[in-house]
């Protein structure tokens, strides 16, 4: 459990799972996984796909000891992997299971998500990154790089992930010119992107490709700050919008008009209104749209203060893409 975090005042559990796994029907796997939601009150979004299942849930202990049950008895799901956090209220508003061609989308419908590169521990990382033959590269999208990543590492500017493997191609002389094929070691935020990047490095020919197990994540909770290499904060897909070390919130909001994150220095922007704009939407975004986003931002705050959950309200990102 977070630091300072009881399960009195944080009665509802969040869970992020992923599992690269073959699913030959989604579609008969997707009703009773909603009916087992509905029955027990949870809420939160599962996307089924024929490479697996991805998603963030919420509700009470039991609730969730029920679903997962459940998942662990879908085909390959056993050792699902799964994190969990506590939060006071429940952060979803409804219960959405999708078929969809992917889990995490990376638009490379020949690579086998299942041939992933070597996992590394978080406690194995440092050695690993350290090395001078070493490549490191952060597979993230731009908007999350900017708020942290290892020292060192390389950041490919990508909107998505679906742009990762052009990159890769564009780029792939310049990162193996050294003349011997190195290592490349990469990560994201909790280890799904990964499975992916490293799969499809394997399939462009390259052996020596590894990955942070459990992501950034697992590392900021494993390795004591003293020892890290890691630099800023790390951008979440939840509420808490950025965690630094130990896994403790950081002090990046949540712009509610593009579900961007928004530093402290971007909130002393006048182009930063709390539920309205920030500077990277401002101009993207009509005085009608700004006037709309107003409204629902001064009724979210009078739900809030009347202790409910406005229905329009945004709580982030809850999948990678």
């Amino acid at each position: 459990m977070e630091p300072g975090v009881t399960q009195d005042a944080h009665p509802i559990r969040v869970v992020a799972l992923y599992r690269f796994t073959t699913f030959a029907d989604p579609v008969a796997i997707k009703g009773p996984l909603e009916q087992v939601c509905r029955a027990h009150g949870v809420k939160g979004t599962l996307l089924l796909a024929p490479e697996g299942i991805n998603g963030t849930v919420a509700g009470a202990d039991e609730g969730i000891d029920q679903l997962l049950a459940h998942i662990r008895t879908l085909p390959g799901c056993t050792a699902i992997e799964i994190k969990e956090s506590r939060a006071p209220a429940m952060p979803f508003h409804r219960m959405k299971v999708r078929i969809k061609r992917e889990i995490v989308t990376m638009g490379q419908p020949d690579i086998d998500p299942l041939d992933t590169g070597h996992y590394v521990a978080p406690e194995d990382w440092n050695a690993l990154i350290d090395r001078p033959d070493t490549i490191v590269i952060d597979t993230r999208n731009d908007y999350e790089v900017a708020l942290g990543s290892f020292a060192g590492a390389i950041d490919p500017r990508t909107r998505t992930f679906r742009d990762f493997p052009d990159w890769f191609r564009e780029h792939r002389d310049a990162l193996l010119s050294g003349g011997t094929k190195p290592k490349v070691a990469m990560f994201c935020t909790g280890g799904i992107r990964c499975e992916k990047s490293t799969a499809f490095l394997k399939s462009e020919g390259l052996d020596e490709v590894y990955h942070l197990k459990g992501g950034i994540l697992a590392y900021l909770e494993a390795v004591p700050v003293e020892q890290s290499r890691w630099e800023g904060e790390c951008f979440v897909f939840d509420e808490r919008v950025s965690v630094g070390h130990a896994l403790v919130p950081g002090d990046n909001q949540l712009c509610r008009a593009c579900r961007m994150p928004v530093t402290p220095e971007q909130r002393s922007s006048p182009l930063f209104v709390a539920g309205v704009s920030c500077p990277a939407c401002h101009a993207e975004r009509t005085d009608e749209q700004r006037a709309r986003y107003a409204e629902r931002h001064r009724q979210a705050m009078l739900a809030e203060a009347r202790g409910e959950t406005h229905v329009g309200a945004i709580h982030g990102r809850h999948h990678p893409d």
